[in-house]
């Protein structure tokens, strides 16, 4: 599994959901990307593929795990 890949498909699902904030930066709700069909069953490991985005700082969240 080639985890930059994944990573940039993570971006173009977070873009697909995500809305612009007032500081022009994407944000999209973990529940709207958890239960979209598409990433569910796309992502293999849904939120290895987060944390690996988070290790490159390409998104952020708090803490060190999310949970639905």
């Amino acid at each position: 599994m080639n985890v930059n890949h994944e990573v940039t498909l993570f971006v173009n699902e977070i873009q697909r959901h995500g809305n612009k904030n007032l500081d022009g930066k994407i944000s999209v709700k973990f529940g709207v990307l958890f239960n979209d069909g598409k990433c569910g069953n796309y992502f293999e490991a849904f939120l290895g593929t987060l944390k690996a985005a988070k290790r490159n700082k390409i998104n952020t969240f708090q803490g060190k795990l999310l949970l639905k």
